[in-house]
């Protein structure tokens, strides 16, 4: 898992590992964690070696996490003298929450006329499988209970009989992201360059070595006075870019 994709467990997790993998290992009628390791490691499987990384970092998440970041891409983004093209990365998407919510600021923002029409979020996660939710856009009603009542009227569809308790996207809002499998530890080199960057909730996975190496590479993607987000428990990363402080979790790149 380190080498693959830079994830990193102390003995501390154990137990997390255990609680995730067990009943995939029962499924699949293998004995032993010892035979599953040899599973991973046979090069023909590289679908279940997706699988276990998918059991190991999926987390919870929720549209507008950590609400205070998206106040300061509000009013960031505001305060822009140009109108171009505005590209935003969410680089650990996960299910989409975060990407989606990042397109429903900025489209409230173009319609009050704050930025201009010219703008698009790409999101990438290393699992296939959550990036093919992702696109859906299919949700369970309270992953949007940080939404306002008025976004949900204009972004969302409530579903019914069988589908009630769920939320669907508008294609309004769909058609502005764009989803793509990415590995943080691996070169991303022509992914292009963007205003904002998310990096939130990842690096936990990390060792100290790999956050540094993940940060400073994803940063080579940012613009000079581009913003950049990671989760504010995640504290600062004493990477090599020199990054300005706005507040916990949210810093603009120098240079």
């Amino acid at each position: 898992m380190y080498e693959a994709a830079g994830l990193s467990f102390n003995d501390s997790k154990k137990s997390l590992i255990q609680s995730r993998l067990a009943q995939r290992i029962q499924r699949l009628g293998l004995d032993s964690f010892g035979d599953y390791i040899a599973l991973l490691e046979d090069e023909s499987n590289a679908a279940e070696f997706q699988m276990a990384v998918d059991l190991l970092t999926t987390n919870e998440t929720y549209f507008f996490r950590e609400p205070k970041h998206y106040e300061v891409l509000e009013q960031e983004l505001a305060a822009r003298k140009s109108r171009g093209h505005l590209a935003i990365w969410s680089a650990a998407a996960s299910f989409g929450d975060e990407a989606y919510s990042v397109a429903m600021l900025l489209s409230d923002l173009q319609m009050q006329g704050r930025i201009g029409t010219e703008w698009s979020i790409l999101a990438t996660d290393i699992s296939h499988r959550v990036l093919l939710s992702a696109k859906e856009a299919i949700y369970p009603q309270d992953r949007l209970r940080a939404v306002s009542t008025e976004r949900l009227k204009r972004y969302c569809l409530r579903g019914d009989d069988e589908s009630e308790g769920q939320v669907l996207l508008r294609d309004k809002i769909r058609e502005r992201v764009q989803f793509g499998r990415l590995n943080l530890c691996q070169p991303i080199d022509g992914i292009g360059q963007f205003d904002v960057i998310f990096l939130r909730n990842v690096l936990i996975y990390f060792d100290v070595p790999t956050k540094i190496s993940v940060v400073d590479r994803v940063l080579t993607a940012l613009k000079p006075g581009g913003l950049f987000f990671l989760g504010t428990a995640e504290g600062r990363v004493n990477c090599q870019t020199p990054l300005q402080v706005l507040q916990p979790g949210a810093f603009r790149k120098i240079s």
